[in-house]
């Protein structure tokens, strides 16, 4: 019987052993947790695993995010579905980070005090297109390449062809069926969408587009917009759409920069079999979208900190195609696995106020 008893003694001082030395192994996890509200767009890299053990172990954060549209950010209230207020709210668009600097309308949520904000993420509009009608295009003076990037240099002329009905035949394409079009997101319903018919205001107004000259491109949109067709909600959707069916379904298309660096590095083998007939042409001028980000709490500022860690912003331009800090400075376009991609983007227009958007918006949905 002792001998039992002195068993169970000696195996209950040996798991306790083993506990107390678990215990000290693992010292407890002291990481404060950083609640943020984001806009879509850049879910994968603030999910990325290499992204959050740089937040964790080098500024002691572990970020938590949710899911909001752009829209209910600057007018609902921002807090959890506990009524607890965020860290920081992260806009995947500057009009809506630059609108919630103005005081709230009628029927918005009161602002809350920000005490911190940038840009972090940036990626320009560009035209995804096909080797065989780059060539064509070219040809004709419309399309530029320098170096090895293409550049849209006469996007009025390309406006012009959708405009007038041009068949692609009509330009020397006889292997594409239809007239010329540029696929593009629909602008009522994605942001995508609207930034673009932002960059074809400008262009059609030949400069910047505002409450003083805004009525004289209205009719323009409204008619390209009746031209476009059938439009996607989803960025992702056309990309995928572009690189699945090719250039007899989708011969021109409108996206962002960074979707085919984000493609290349989720996707090498997909790439290697699409990367010598894909086109990236840059439109002479293009747009800027940006991700901006406020901070409402220390916490949050400790995060709107960490996203200048030169390793995070490594990650967020090779990995997945966004361009950060100083413009031409702070990434290597060598560094990613697309050909193509210019160090700097100098041709470019400024976005439009929220207010020009909202306009160009409702004007679209009438359907006369």
């Amino acid at each position: 019987m002792k001998k039992i008893l002195g068993g169970v003694i000696a195996f209950i001082v040996v798991i306790a052993i083993g506990i107390a030395a678990s215990s000290m192994a693992k010292p407890k996890d002291t990481a404060i947790t950083v609640t943020g509200a984001v806009g879509g767009g850049k879910e994968n890299f603030l999910a990325d695993p290499d992204v959050l053990a740089i937040l964790h172990d080098k500024y002691n954060i572990n970020l938590k995010v949710d899911n909001w549209s752009n829209n209910k950010l600057i007018k609902d209230p921002i807090e959890t579905n506990e009524k607890q207020s965020y860290d920081f709210v992260f806009f995947s668009d500057e009009r809506f980070y630059e609108y919630y600097k103005k005081p709230a309308a009628q029927g918005e949520a009161p602002r809350q005090r920000v005490l911190k904000s940038q840009i972090v993420l940036s990626t320009p509009i560009v035209v995804y297109s096909w080797d065989s009608i780059c060539d064509v295009l070219m040809s004709k003076g419309i399309v530029e390449k320098s170096d090895d990037t293409y550049y849209i240099a006469d996007m009025p002329a390309v406006l012009s062809y959708i405009e007038n009905n041009t068949k692609w035949a009509d330009i020397g394409i006889k292997d594409i069926y239809g007239k010329i079009n540029i696929a593009s997101t629909d602008p009522v319903t994605s942001s995508p969408g609207a930034t673009y018919y932002g960059l074809l205001a400008s262009i059609m107004n030949e400069g910047y587009v505002d409450e003083s000259n805004i009525d004289n491109v209205l009719p323009k949109l409204k008619d390209f917009y009746k031209l476009s067709g059938f439009m996607n909600n989803t960025p992702a959707d056309l990309f995928d759409l572009y690189l699945r069916m090719g250039k007899g379904a989708y011969p021109m298309i409108v996206d962002y920069e960074k979707s085919i660096i984000d493609f290349a590095n989720s996707n090498p083998d997909g790439f290697s079999k699409v990367k010598d007939k894909i086109r990236i042409l840059y439109p002479n001028p293009t747009i800027w979208n940006s991700h901006c980000i406020m901070s409402f709490t220390d916490a949050g500022t400790s995060y709107v900190d960490a996203l200048t860690d030169p390793e995070i912003q490594k990650i967020a331009w090779e990995k997945y195609g966004f361009r950060t800090g100083v413009v031409g400075g702070e990434y290597d376009v060598k560094s990613v696995p697309v050909l193509g991609i210019p160090q700097e983007i100098t041709s470019v227009t400024k976005g439009l106020q929220k207010e020009i958007y909202d306009e160009i918006i409702e004007a679209l949905k009438i359907k006369n």
